[in-house]
């Protein structure tokens, strides 16, 4: 008997030991033409304090465009992303809303279009879901939900935040994100925008990025410094991931239209003010396209956006060192694929919610997978 529990506890240890097997699943969650929408784009996904899964992302009605009449939707999944609710539309401006005159001049669109855009979440700690959402590129909301995104409250609008940028930068197109918002150690509630003079293109450049964040759970919301200016080596910076790293600085991973491709990082002690000076990260190739960042464990970083010089070979990396280096990657989707954003569910699956087109249709397809996949050669 003595040798039996003997046996029983050494297999015992040696199963705990081994690493877990590798796994990948993918599953479609949005295709263009279905529901009522010719397109679905801007993917984001966030996981509750209480480990529920929050997918959205815009949804166009007619042509696709950034300007097309658009709405937020979103599904959710409580079990770990093997299914999930029926999508829903869950933003809507209070009172009247007007088209933007950038759309107008720019002849984005048509007159009786209204856009919804940029969603962008941040999973509190507290178990408390803050939602942000932009309308016509020229007004912010906040709004909230304690119910892991079953109801959602009344938008508060906080273009006011981002009127303070206009004595430096004089904007006339602004957005959120998009992807993810984070909250940082000490609570401050932090989210990348971009800001544009809306004067050339469909309007959204000429362009610099920054944040605003809250200290009061989303009460307020507060401008911080721009984080980039548009300069000859980092022209146009916009969509932004923001990570807080192990020393508790913040750092942003920025779209430009660099003709390097490649990604462009700053870093701030407190996500909002005194941004380093912007260098380009040249193992990070980029084909001017948003993309993920995410803390998967306490010394490991993950960032997904697709390795090529045209938005195709969506790639996943770790970093072990809070980005200084991208030393694992593992393709997870080799043909066209876009925006990604990326989120870590409790017991430790890596979540990817991610744009991907085939012969048929153009999809939001969510990746379910582990480090032991990622790291498998």
């Amino acid at each position: 008997m003595r040798g039996a529990l003997k046996c029983i506890a050494f297999l015992s240890a040696t199963f705990v030991g081994q690493a877990a097997p590798a796994f990948l699943a993918k599953t479609e969650l949005f295709a263009s033409g279905e529901g009522g929408y010719n397109l679905y784009r801007i993917p984001g996904i966030v996981v509750t304090a209480r480990g529920t899964i929050l997918a959205y992302n815009e949804a166009r009605r007619f042509t696709g465009s950034d300007w097309d009449t658009i709405d937020i939707v979103m599904r959710r999944s409580t079990d770990g992303g093997v299914t999930f609710s029926a999508p829903s539309a869950i933003a809507q401006a209070p009172g009247s809303v007007s088209r933007s005159p950038v759309a107008v001049e720019r002849k984005q669109g048509k007159p009786n279009d209204i856009t919804y855009n940029n969603p962008l979440a941040i999973a509190g700690r507290d178990g408390t879901v803050h939602f942000l959402f932009c309308v016509e590129y020229m007004r912010v909301f906040h709004m909230r939900s304690r119910d892991d995104g079953k109801t959602f409250s009344t938008p508060v609008e906080i273009t006011g935040a981002f009127d303070s940028f206009r004595p430096e930068y004089a904007w006339r197109v602004a957005a959120t994100g998009p992807g993810h918002g984070i909250e940082l150690k000490n609570g401050r509630l932090v989210v990348p925008v971009w800001l544009s003079l809306g004067a050339a293109g469909n309007g959204h450049h000429p362009s610099v990025n920054a944040t605003v964040y809250s200290d009061d759970h989303g009460a307020t919301w507060r401008r911080g410094d721009i984080a980039m200016p548009s300069t000859a080596e980092f022209p146009d910076p916009n969509e932004t991931a923001v990570v807080e790293l192990a020393d508790g600085r913040v750092m942003l991973n920025v779209r430009t239209q660099s003709k390097e491709n490649r990604r462009a990082v700053v870093t701030s002690k407190d996500g909002a003010t005194h941004w380093s000076e912007p260098h380009l990260q040249q193992e990070l190739q980029d084909p001017i396209c948003f993309a993920s960042l995410v803390r998967l464990a306490k010394d490991k970083l993950l960032f997904a956006n697709p390795d090529d010089l045209t938005r195709r070979n969506l790639t996943v990396r770790i970093s072990y060192d809070e980005g200084a280096s991208w030393t694992v990657k593992k393709v997870l989707e080799p043909g066209p694929s876009g925006y990604s954003d990326l989120s870590v569910l409790p017991d430790g699956t890596i979540l990817c919610l991610y744009e991907t087109t085939d012969s048929e249709k153009r999809r939001l397809m969510l990746a379910r997978f582990n480090e032991e996949w990622l790291t498998a050669h």
